[in-house]
Parts: structure tokens; sequence; C-alpha cells
């Protein structure tokens, strides 16, 4: 297991900070054979700006399956009931599922595409399992915000991650664009750790999932972080996928256009990070927000063939 970092101390002080990454962003890693993972051009962008997006990742069918598959868990009441379940602060629609990879067969398998795989391990070093998963849904007209933060900064101070080693996976199920509010990553925030401030109330995640207001950094270091590398707007066709660091600083904007905007979002850690107890003396967080249980790592499996009706007529 990782260490504890003591320069990764948030919520403590009186001030903010911004203190230097300690590890890696790309982990030394056995080299895959050619065409699997992400190519050198890749990985550098992915090591210099803390993300990398690839386009048509996932094919129409696939998506369409996967869009399918999130309107059932939606219209479910039952889950929906659930406590995986967040609705939109100040009204009913449902804003994100978590742990979509233990309550959907077919996101369980997704989870373990080998692709998926291969790119995370190649950026972590190391075997992999899921640290969170949900789906984040963006209704038209009424989707709300997600403020500028930090994921590690969260991981770390409430569920005692103990280092930058994990990599999320944006998978885009509908279109992304500048009406719906798409995910925005700060290119080469993720060098820099912004020590936030103020208390963690307990039980902070019932409140959090549904508008964070700890662990939120202030105007100046975002204002800092913004100045040394823009901010990245990622907009992209249902099917595009976008791996990110995740110390690298991102939020979205409200919906307030027609268009629903929903992602999937896969959480890797790498099994040699997993985590220790929540700084603060705080009390760990559910399992459906941060894995402490089942740490084994991932073994690919082979997505179902999607095969056009000519193809099938042929066999």
């Amino acid at each position: 297991m990782t260490p504890i970092t003591q320069p990764y101390q948030s919520r403590l002080a009186q001030e903010a900070a911004m203190v230097l990454r300690q590890e890696p962003v790309v982990y030394p890693h056995a080299r895959l054979p050619p065409g699997r993972g992400l190519d050198p051009a890749q990985l550098k962008r992915y090591e210099e700006d803390g993300f990398v997006q690839i386009e048509d990742f996932f094919g129409p069918e696939e998506i369409a399956d996967f869009r399918a598959e999130l309107q059932r868990m939606a219209s479910d009441a039952t889950l929906t009931a659930r406590e995986e379940t967040i609705r939109e602060p100040g009204g009913r629609d449902v804003r994100s599922i978590f742990s979509i990879h233990t309550l959907s067969d077919a996101f369980s398998r997704l989870a373990r595409h080998p692709r998926l795989l291969d790119i995370t391990q190649q950026i972590l070093g190391s075997r992999v399992y899921i640290h969170q998963s949900r789906a984040n849904l963006k209704p038209g007209f009424s989707g709300k915000e997600f403020y500028w933060h930090s994921d590690f900064e969260t991981w770390h101070v409430e569920d005692g991650m103990p280092a930058m080693r994990a990599v999320s996976c944006s998978i885009a199920l509908t279109d992304n664009n500048e009406f719906n509010g798409p995910l925005m990553l700060m290119p080469g925030s993720h060098r820099q750790f912004i020590r936030c401030v103020g208390e963690t109330p307990a039980n902070h995640y019932k409140e959090s999932l549904r508008a964070q207001h700890y662990g939120t950094p202030d105007p100046l270091h975002l204002s800092l972080l913004a100045e040394q590398g823009g901010i990245a707007s990622i907009k992209g066709r249902a099917g595009s996928v976008v791996f990110f660091d995740c110390n690298t600083m991102h939020g979205s904007n409200s919906n307030i256009s027609p268009f629903p905007r929903s992602n999937l979002f896969l959480v890797y850690n790498s099994v040699e990070n997993t985590l220790n107890a929540p700084h603060g003396n705080l009390a760990p967080r559910p399992e459906f927000i941060a894995t402490r249980e089942n740490v084994r790592a991932l073994t690919p499996v082979e997505p179902p063939v999607h095969r056009t009706p000519q193809a099938a007529l042929t066999e």
C-alpha cells in the first residue's frame, strides 16, 4: 500500500495553499503490444495536460445499449429509492446514480472492457479495481452544475486514498456540446494540489453529492490554475471517452438547454493504492461511494459483438 503523503493534508489550515504533486502522472508500466493502450502522443498529452480525449471510442450500437440500460435504471422506482440514487438539489430529477458497476450487469461488463483496462493499467502502472462508478444525468433545462474540484482532494480527505494513483474515465452517452454543460478541465492543474479550508462535517457526502461546499478550491488558486493552463471544454459525440487524472481540476456548468447530457464515470484505482482511514476522524463513506471491500484486480471481459443485418445474413 502506498504510504500517506503529508503534503496533501487539506481542510485543516485556516488558509488555502498550493502544493506540488509528489507522484508521477504516468507510472512505469509494461509495454503493451502495438495497437493497445494509448499511443505515445496520447500518453504524452495525458501526462502534460492531465487528460486525453478519444472520439468514437464506442460505436453507436454500444452507446445505444448503454443509454437503454441507464434509462431502465433511472425509471426503476425500486432502484431510484435506494441511497445510490442522488436527486438534483431542490428538485426530484435524478442527478446521479452511484455504483452502477454493482447495480447493472451491463455496466459491470463495461468496467472490465479490455480497452479501458489496457489504458488505465498503462497509466497507473499496475492492475486496477473500481474505486467509484456513477452515471451523471444532466436533464435539459434543470441539470445543475458541478462546481470546480479535484476528486483526489475529496478521496484523500474523506476516503483515505493515499496517493494520486487513480484515473477517471468519462463516457459520453449523449453528444456533449457547448450548450448542455460539458465537462470542463484545467490543463496542467493535476501537477499542483490545492489545500482547501473548512472542517468537514459528519456525513458530508449526503449533501456534497447534490452540491459540494467543502473541498472546493478558493477563487485565487482557481484563477492561478486557469491563468497557467486555461480551461478546456470537453465537447464530443456520443461514444467519445475522456481519461483524466484524479487531481485534474474540473467542473461543469448547469444545463439550461433543451438537450440532455448523460455521461458514465468509471474511476480506476491502483491495487497498490487501496484506501486507508479517512482524515480528520471522519467515518468512512459508504461502499457505494468509496470501495473498500471489493479491491480485487479486474479481469477483462470481451464486449458483446454487434453485427449488422447483412453480416448476420451471410453467416
